[in-house]
């Protein structure tokens, strides 16, 4: 999962598997294999960041460090 805040500012937390295109006209639209489409306040530049460094974290072994790419893992 990874947080992201609602266009009035409200965050949430939207699991990042479910993604299926991130677009932006001009906010910043996330479409999901379901269908629906979430707006959000987030750039995609940082979508795109908090989606790799849930990858990464799932994917590798929890260190409590920040790592050169700025992803707390």
């Amino acid at each position: 999962m990874i947080k992201l805040s609602r266009i009035n500012g409200i965050p949430f937390y939207l699991n990042a598997e479910l993604i299926e295109q991130i677009e932006s006209s001009p906010d910043t639209v996330i479409t999901l294999h379901t269908g629906k489409t979430v707006m959000v306040a987030n750039s995609i530049q940082q979508v795109i960041h908090k989606v790799i460094c849930y990858k990464r974290r799932i994917h590798t072994q929890h260190i409590r460090r920040k790592s050169a790419s700025g992803c707390v893992t």
